[in-house]
């Protein structure tokens, strides 16, 4: 029997816990690299190892999956004090799917080429559950030979696979477009509910006409229902989508391209990042709206 794919998740979040639990469930050997004892351990609970330094399994390892949550934390756990970048093999793939800008992962992919190493800039979608689940949607750009390496590893963790070419930066704007509609469908849904809060309609049943109807969206669906149950405990946290937007716009000022709906997301989200819920769910963007009584949450005393 062929010896399992080695891989390490680097970032054991909701998204990363969720992609190594996968790897597990499809066989592969996996590792775990967290700052966080209790992510370690619960790892290594569901049959992994886990370590906050990962250079003394390094050079076991065929593949490693980035999933932190910006490109900054990126470089440093490739490439600072601990990094796990000069401990690797020659020639080991690293699937870089934070979500960072094409400049950043055009960046990073040069610094592990320095090092013999390839990256394949591959953003992910699709939220805890369907990392946990093995059915992450990958948008990936990078060389034929370094899908090739990643391919036991993509048919773990990824449902959808999409090929975008073999130019790095490709895959980190598919994400960007992507978090665009994703923030603004979830801003959106929020003025919606908040709207019909205002006007006395029932919550429950205001989400329940709009998922059986034209103006449904999986965000509005996923996202409202945590509104509806008052429950805003962080899967996604608004600081997320401070970040992701901010990204967007961004990107979009350095293309010189207008994007007013992303732009007024961006501030519904800074708005509630700053009035003290960043660590809430994103969903607790609808928290801005003044004078709407919403249902009570489970984890705010």
């Amino acid at each position: 029997m062929a010896e399992a794919t080695r891989v390490c998740i680097i970032g054991l979040g909701s998204m990363g816990m969720g992609t190594a639990k996968a790897c597990l469930a499809a066989g592969l050997t996996t590792y775990g690299i967290d700052l966080r004892p209790e992510a370690c351990a619960e790892l290594e609970a569901a049959g992994g190892k886990a370590a906050a330094d990962g250079r003394t399994f390094a050079g076991d390892l065929d593949a490693v999956i980035v999933l932190v949550i910006n490109a900054k934390q990126a470089e440093e756990a490739l490439f600072g004090a601990a990094g796990l970048a000069p401990a690797l093999k020659k020639g080991t793939p690293v699937m870089m799917s934070s979500t960072i800008s094409p400049e950043a992962a055009r960046h990073l992919a040069a610094r592990l080429d320095a090092l013999g190493l390839t990256m394949l800039d591959a953003p992910v979608s699709g939220g805890p559950v369907k990392a946990g689940e093995g059915k992450l949607t990958v948008m990936a750009a990078g060389p034929d030979a370094t899908f090739a390496k990643l391919e036991p590893v993509l048919a773990a963790v990824a449902e959808n696979v999409y090929r975008i070419g073999s130019e790095i930066g490709k895959g980190a704007m598919v994400k960007i477009v992507h978090q665009l509609l994703a923030g603004v469908h979830i801003a959106a849904g929020a003025e919606a509910m908040a709207f019909a809060a205002r006007a006395g309609i029932p919550l429950d049943i205001m989400y329940d006409v709009v998922t059986h109807a034209a103006g449904n969206s999986w965000m509005f669906e996923n996202r409202m229902k945590r509104v509806v149950e008052g429950d805003f405990a962080a899967r996604s946290s608004v600081d997320i989508f401070v970040k992701d937007l901010g990204l967007v716009t961004e990107t979009a000022n350095k293309l010189a391209f207008p994007l007013p709906l992303a732009s007024i997301a961006y501030t519904m989200f800074a708005n509630a990042s700053n009035a003290g819920w960043g660590g809430l769910d994103d969903s607790a963007v609808i928290k801005i709206f003044n004078g709407v009584d919403l249902p009570g949450t489970k984890d705010e005393g």
